[in-house]
């Protein structure tokens, strides 16, 4: 009987093994990738002043303010999913900037879609640092998203937050950390595979949740 057990349990020591080193090689592939990550200031080129503004649409206002930008920094504007073109047109204008240095791009139709509608123009057009102009409530999940698809290509963002003041409409996690597994998976995969994401992370973003 013990024999018979012992070769029972051998297939099962065997399952276990490649488990564990796939869990082994797992950890050493994201223990390289965290320090390629911390000490890329050391092989990365220096970042350059801003070279342009990017405007997520959702509200006027990140319009305003991006206009406000573009006019004492002298930088382009791009906004991303914003107002019609008559208005933006007219708002842009009214602020004495020129139709060509303001570009309206609607392809996108989320946060993540935001980015890469546009990230390999913006890389192929040599862009390395972009102003990130959107609502407060909306910036921690668009500047996550942001870093994780635009510092794929070596483009580096600063948030320049719109108050929202009585408007604002606080993220959870769930959301901001949900979109950004979706980014982290569009980087891997080239495609957003938000309805995998949900159904593999979605328990675990629950559980962080308070309670």
């Amino acid at each position: 009987m013990p024999a018979h057990q012992g070769r029972q349990g051998q297939p099962r020591r065997s399952r276990q093994r490649p488990r564990r080193r796939r869990g082994r090689r797992l950890w050493l592939l994201l223990g390289a990738a965290a320090l390629v990550w911390l000490t890329r200031g050391l092989w990365l080129p220096p970042v350059p002043p801003p070279q342009m503004i990017l405007v997520l649409g959702g509200d006027v206002e990140r319009e305003r303010v991006a206009a406000d930008l573009a006019r004492r920094d002298g930088l382009p504007v791009l906004v991303s999913g914003g107002s019609n073109p008559e208005y933006a047109h007219w708002l842009f204008g009214r602020q004495g900037l020129d139709s060509r240095r303001v570009q309206l791009d609607y392809r996108a139709t989320d946060t993540l879609s935001n980015f890469t509608s546009l990230v390999d123009e913006l890389k192929r057009a040599q862009v390395r640092h972009v102003l990130l102009v959107t609502s407060s409530d909306h910036m921690d999940r668009a500047l996550l998203v942001g870093r994780v698809v635009a510092g794929s290509r070596g483009i580096s963002l600063t948030p320049v937050p719109v108050p929202c003041g009585s408007r604002c409409v606080p993220e959870g996690r769930s959301k901001v950390w949900g979109d950004g597994a979706r980014a982290a998976l569009w980087v891997l995969t080239g495609r957003d595979l938000r309805g995998w994401a949900a159904a593999r992370f979605g328990p675990w973003l629950e559980e962080l949740q308070p309670r």
